[in-house]
C-alpha cells in the first residue's frame, strides 16, 4: 500500500455522525500520528463541517465523493489506506464502498448495526477481502464494541474457561433531557433493518453450514421481564446486533484458536415498569408496521411521532447528548480450569464467577465516533496482531490481540473487573 496515500479518510463526514467522527478525528490526531481527509458529496458542506468541528485543523485534504458514483468512491479509496465509512443505512448504501475498497487495496471500517447487512457481506466477500490484504470490519460503533469487546476482555480476565455471559445494558441522563435523543438515520437503518430480519436465517445457513457443537450447561434464556442483582430495576431482552455479532466472534475465536466459544443472552435494564410498558407499546406498533410498505413509509415519514418524541431528523443537541451515559454489564460463569480442547466436557458445574463492566458517555454519537476511529488506528498501529492477511470480521475477532481495550481505556470508554469470585 502506496506510503503517500492519507492514513485515513472520513466518508459521509456531513452526516450526523461523520461530523462528530470529523470532530474525533482531530481530537485523537493530537495524541496519534497520522494523516487524515474527508469525504462527501459536497465540497462546500465539507468546507463547512471542518470549519465548525475542525476549526483549527491544518490541511485536511477534501474529497468528493459519490456513493451512486463507483468511480469517486474508488479514487477516494485510493487515496487512503483505511475508509471510515459513516455514510448509512449501510443496506443501501455500504456495499459500494466495500467494493471500492477491495478493488482499491484499502481497509473499511464502519458502525452499521444492521445484522443482514453483516453477515451478507461477510459471505460474500470475506474471500475477496482476504486476497486483497484488507480488513472489512464492521459494528465498530456502540452496535457493537461495548459488547463483543467487553466479553473478549472477560475471557481474557477470567484465568479460567468461560461457559456463558449475561449482559445487561443501562443507559441514563444527568438532567431531565427533553427533545429528542436519536437521529433520523439511526431510525431509518431500525426501520429497514426489521422489515428485512427474516433474511437472517437464510443467510447464517449459508455462513455456517456446520453448527457448533452442544456445549454444556446451557445458558438459558430469562423471562420476558426480569430482574437481576447485577442491574437495579426491570430487564428485558436487548433487540439490537450485539448477540449476533459476539456470536461471530466467538465462531472465529473457536474455528481457529481452539477457544471454547462463550454462549451469551443480552438484555437492557429500565427503572420502572411503566417505562417497560410504553416501549413494548411504541415498540409493538413499530414492529407491525415494518411489515408492509405503507407502514414503513409512514415511519420514515413522521419518525417523530412514531417514536413518541425520541427521533428527529435534525437529531439530539451535543449539550444533551454529553450528559447521557451508558453502561453493559457482564455475568460470567465458568470453571477457575482451562480443559486441553473447547470441546473437553468438564467434570463439574460451573465454580466461577466474574462480573465485569464497559462504560462512558454519549453511547451513539460521541463514544461511537471514538470507537470507530480506534478501530481504524488499530489497523494502522496494530495490524500485525490482527487475524489472517485480510477479510470481512466482527470487531472482537478483529481487535482481540491488539491494543484497542487499552486505548479506548484512555479515550473515555472503561472497561473494568468489578468482582471475582469462586464458588
Amino acid at each position: 500500500m502506496s506510503e503517500t496515500r492519507l492514513s485515513l479518510i472520513i466518508f459521509g463526514a456531513t452526516g450526523f455522525t461523520g461530523k462528530y467522527t470529523v470532530k474525533e478525528a482531530h481530537r485523537l490526531s493530537k495524541t496519534h500520528q497520522f494523516t487524515w481527509g474527508i469525504a462527501g458529496r459536497s465540497k462546500e458542506r465539507l468546507e463547512a463541517v471542518l470549519k465548525e468541528f475542525a476549526p483549527d485543523a491544518d490541511n485536511v485534504p477534501i474529497i468528493t465523493a459519490d456513493i451512486k458514483d463507483d468511480e469517486s468512491l474508488k479514487k477516494m479509496a485510493e487515496q487512503a489506506r483505511v475508509i471510515v465509512n459513516c455514510c448509512g443505512p449501510y443496506r443501501f448504501y455500504g456495499e459500494p464502498v466495500v467494493k471500492a475498497c477491495i478493488a482499491a487495496k484499502t481497509h473499511q471500517v464502519d458502525i452499521t448495526g444492521e445484522p443482514q447487512y453483516m453477515e451478507r457481506i461477510q459471505l460474500e466477500y470475506h474471500e475477496a477481502a482476504q486476497k486483497a490484504g484488507v480488513y472489512i470490519i464492521s459494528a465498530c460503533g456502540f452496535d457493537s464494541i461495548p459488547c463483543d469487546l467487553g466479553v473478549i476482555f472477560t475471557q481474557q480476565k477470567f484465568q479460567g474457561e468461560v461457559n456463558s455471559i449475561e449482559s445487561y445494558l443501562n443507559s441514563w441522563a444527568d438532567h431531565n433531557l427533553g427533545g429528542p435523543s436519536l437521529h433520523y438515520g439511526t431510525w431509518e437503518s431500525a426501520v429497514y433493518g426489521l422489515a428485512h430480519a427474516d433474511e437472517l436465517r437464510g443467510l447464517r445457513s449459508k455462513l455456517y453450514p456446520k453448527r457448533l457443537p452442544p456445549f454444556e450447561p446451557r445458558l438459558k434464556a430469562r423471562g420476558a421481564v426480569h430482574s437481576s442483582n447485577i442491574s437495579e430495576g426491570y430487564s428485558v431482552v436487548f433487540p439490537g446486533s450485539d448477540r449476533s455479532v459476539v456470536y461471530r466472534t466467538q465462531r472465529y475465536l473457536y474455528e481457529n484458536d481452539k477457544i471454547r466459544p462463550v454462549q451469551i443472552q443480552t438484555y437492557m435494564t429500565f427503572k420502572s415498569l411503566l417505562t417497560i410498558m410504553a416501549i413494548t407499546c411504541l415498540g409493538t406498533v413499530f414492529s407491525l408496521m415494518t411489515k408492509c410498505k405503507c407502514g414503513r413509509t409512514l415511519l420514515l415519514k413522521y419518525p417523530k411521532f412514531f417514536s413518541g418524541g425520541f427521533v428527529s431528523n435534525e437529531g439530539p443537541l451535543f449539550e444533551a447528548m454529553d450528559k447521557t451515559f451508558f453502561s453493559i454489564t457482564f455475568k460470567a460463569q465458568g470453571w477457575t480450569e482451562k480443559l486441553a480442547e473447547p470441546t473437553d466436557k468438564h467434570s463439574e458445574s460451573p465454580n466461577k464467577e466474574m462480573i465485569t463492566k464497559v462504560s462512558g458517555r454519549n453511547a451513539g454519537y460521541g463514544a461511537t465516533c471514538t470507537m470507530v476511529m480506534m478501530s481504524a488506528l488499530m489497523i494502522l498501529e496494530d495490524g500485525e496482531k490482527m487475524p489472517e492477511s485480510g477479510g470481512v470480521f466482527p470487531p472482537g475477532a478483529a481487535f482481540a490481540k491488539t491494543s484497542i481495550i487499552d486505548e479506548l481505556n484512555k479515550n473515555g470508554v472503561t472497561f473494568e473487573v468489578v468482582s471475582s469470585k469462586e464458588k
